[in-house]
């Protein structure tokens, strides 16, 4: 495995701005944007649009997220969003009055708000799970604090597989292990990680797997993808949609309508999943990153992160170690608090980041350089007054 060299050329990113917000919303690169715009013009020629294309480029794109998740083509659904996926997961998912779904102290709303609605309506009851009630770099880890809470009253167990606000990672082999020992199901909201860090669902083995497309997956906004067990692919989908159902590919016999599903995991499905504009740039994305190789990226940008926690430890930053972050996230909190409005002054030295609860999120990619970094330290420097 080699680090990946610079990919700036194939962003359309000036070289005057240094762009460390990933873990906002990733840029397009070039191949994506054409795929895009192809697909844009072919919408003006609706004529030659191939009743195909509405299964063979979904079908693709399966393909391709299976191999960057490490489960099958046949589970995976396409999905509009993160909490479309966490809804479909709570419809599905069994609980009982008294019982209770974990999550952890300000994790992502989209992997919280589903599980509330459910507790509520199951007389149930969701467990905020917290590493300490100091700074988020003090306490004990995720994976401890959670091995030590589930137990058999725990019936779903909602995780990322490193927090959105410092990058701080859980152990999914050792949870996953401990929740099938106690009888609960895992879901995972794998944003802010899938195509960055190396995932294996076949050794997971969660029961529901999600991502959205824009972030580290590099793709488009509005569009994204569940991994499903095989254990809950004979599950209720939100949607019944026409094109989830056996023989759909046949147009001319729609109005037979048909009870039973399509194979595998395309029950859950999303309503006109073809995303005929969407996912040609999707699927542009994630050959993209397979080009690269994932184990690649991931240990491209822990090389980077590690250079950046370097550089400003002397401005009074501090992150978590290597160990306990995700390589490609790094949180930075300082010794005193921080100016105010810092993210918006940094915009005008012309660097991107973004602050997450008392974190400064600090999150390149291969595009980001070695100027990137040092515009960072200067504009850091200059804005605590440590010039």
């Amino acid at each position: 495995m080699t680090l990946i060299p610079c990919q700036r050329e194939a962003f359309d990113i000036p070289e005057d701005i240094a762009y460390l917000n990933c873990a906002y919303q990733s840029p397009l690169s070039r191949k994506v944007v054409a795929a895009g715009e192809g697909a844009i013009k072919d919408k003006s020629h609706p004529w030659d649009t191939l009743a195909a294309d509405f299964f063979t480029h979904p079908d693709k794109a399966r393909g391709l997220f299976s191999r960057i998740i490490g489960g099958d083509a046949d589970g995976v659904a396409v999905i509009p969003s993160v909490s479309y996926g966490i809804a479909a997961a709570a419809k599905n998912l069994p609980i009982n009055k008294g019982e209770e779904i974990l999550v952890l102290q300000d994790q992502f709303p989209s992997n919280v708000n589903s599980w509330r609605r459910l507790a509520e309506e199951k007389s149930a009851s969701v467990r905020t799970l917290s590493r300490s009630s100091s700074t988020p770099h003090n306490g004990p880890a995720w994976t401890e604090v959670l091995l030590e809470s589930i137990s058999d009253q725990t019936a779903i167990v909602a995780l990322p597989q490193c927090h959105w606000v410092d990058g701080a990672m859980v152990d999914l082999h050792a949870v996953s292990a401990n929740a099938r020992a106690h009888g609960a199901a895992l879901v995972l909201d794998l944003t802010q990680s899938l195509g960055a860090l190396p995932f294996d669902a076949s050794a997971v083995q969660p029961d529901f797997a999600i991502a959205a497309s824009y972030k580290w997956l590099m793709g488009p906004y509005a569009i994204g993808f569940m991994w499903v067990h095989p254990k809950w692919r004979n599950g209720t989908p939100l949607e019944e949609s026409w094109i989830g159902r056996k023989g759909a590919e046949d147009f001319a016999r729609l109005v037979d309508y048909q009870d039973e599903y399509d194979k595998g995991s395309r029950r859950f499905d999303m309503g006109e999943r073809a995303q005929l504009q969407l996912m040609p740039m999707a699927i542009a994305a994630m050959e993209q990153l397979l080009d690269w190789g994932i184990d690649s990226i991931a240990e491209t940008l822990a090389a980077k992160t590690e250079t950046i926690a370097a550089r400003v430890r002397d401005l009074g930053f501090r992150a978590l170690p290597v160990g306990t972050r995700a390589g490609h996230y790094l949180g930075l909190s300082h010794d005193t608090d921080l100016p105010e409005g810092l993210v918006q002054s940094l915009t005008q030295h012309n660097v991107y980041v973004s602050v997450r609860g008392s974190s400064v999120r600090v999150t390149p990619h291969v595009y980001t350089s070695a100027d990137d970094i040092e515009r960072l330290i200067v504009a850091l420097a200059q804005e605590l007054g440590s010039e």
